[in-house]
């Protein structure tokens, strides 16, 4: 604490991000990064562009890589936005479209970092309770509003809402926007970018940092109609005009036209899932139907803290959230088959030595 702070700072809880230890030989489950690595095309253009142009501010609308983003989903660059990870998209939008007055409506479990956007910004917001097994229900999101925020796949749930669940949110709010966090869309859920040309209300963000493994790169983008990406602009160049380097912009872009590699890591995280999700529900745990590149488990005998300490010492970090609804789960990252095999190795033990 400090007298030289705000009013606001001293207010604030901050999001606290996954661990990022520095253990040798570390089997790191607990930040849902991608084991495999971005595509060698993004690595060898992120190496191509250090070089003596880093001299030159880069870009600062993206425009490269918002054409390729765009016609991966056949939409406009004018549909397009990009940011410095999906997280800063995430807070100019919150900036830029919930302000008012009534509260902004989403899940009691999920993404923990939108009440520190409404804490920033000062947003009144009213937490929807997820139904008995975990999954959002939406007639829940009916009444005023200033939004409604939903992360499809949901995290850290790891469970997806149908696209036509999605739609009945955007006809429910049709003066407001609803943002549809994808984080992790790509490894099962549907996509609301389907519905971007139909509804001017929606705005979809998405981000590198999961399928296609560039999370150190830091780059987020959203998909929406003019409209939207005009205000989100507008915040933008006030606060950063410049806020993806050249090498980001670079490693994105390629990323991007990689397809085939995309593809191929994002089946066999999607492959790995299934088999790791039936191999903890034989340990007994209760595993929730993900589509994401993690499980969300639970274990009736088992305390879920005591389960990652343990791991813990065996350098396999998993991802425990304490609060009222999720402090007896854990959220595992799925690794390589091998990471998985070594992290199912040692609950059997723990298991079976706290029998």
């Amino acid at each position: 604490m400090s007298r030289f702070w705000s009013p606001l700072v001293h207010r604030l809880t901050p999001y606290v991000p996954g661990e990022q230890p520095k253990m040798a030989d570390l089997i790191k489950l607990n930040t849902n990064e991608s084991p495999y690595g971005p595509s060698p095309r993004a690595l060898e253009a992120m190496k191509a562009a250090a070089d003596d142009s880093m001299r030159l501010y880069p870009d600062p609308e993206a425009t490269r890589l918002r054409t390729v983003l765009a016609e991966r989903v056949g939409l406009k660059a004018e549909n397009v936005f990009v940011g410095n990870g999906s997280d800063e998209v995430l807070a100019h939008a919150f900036q830029a479209f919930f302000a008012h007055g009534e509260p902004i409506l989403f899940a009691d479990v999920t993404y923990s970092f939108y009440k520190v956007y409404c804490g920033l910004y000062d947003l009144p917001y009213r937490l929807v309770p997820l139904n008995e097994e975990m999954g959002i229900e939406v007639a829940d999101y009916a009444g005023p509003c200033s939004g409604v925020v939903l992360a499809n796949p949901n995290a850290p749930t790891g469970i997806g809402l149908e696209l036509n669940e999605v739609r009945r949110l955007l006809d429910m709010h049709p003066d407001r926007v609803v943002l549809v966090d994808e984080a992790y869309v790509d490894f099962g859920a549907e996509s609301a970018v389907a519905l971007v040309k139909d509804y001017p209300n929606l705005l979809v963000v998405q981000t590198f940092s999961k399928s296609r493994a560039l999370a150190g790169a830091r780059v987020g983008f959203a998909f929406a109609q003019p409209e939207l990406i005009e205000g989100l602009t507008r915040v933008k160049d006030s606060f950063n005009s410049y806020p993806l380097d050249r090498i980001a912009q670079a490693g994105a872009t390629a990323a991007v036209e990689d397809e085939s590699w995309f593809l191929d890591s994002v089946q066999k995280v999607i492959t790995t899932r299934k088999t790791l999700s039936a191999k903890l529900a034989a340990l007994g745990f209760k595993v929730l139907p993900s589509q994401a590149n993690f499980v969300y488990v639970h274990h009736a005998d088992r305390d879920a803290a005591e389960l990652a300490a343990d791991l813990r010492e065996r350098a396999i970090i998993v991802r425990h959230l304490r609060g009222v609804r999720t402090s007896s789960w854990l959220r595992i990252t799925v690794g390589t088959d091998q990471q998985c095999e070594m992290l199912l190795s040692a609950l059997r033990d723990i298991l079976l030595r706290n029998r």
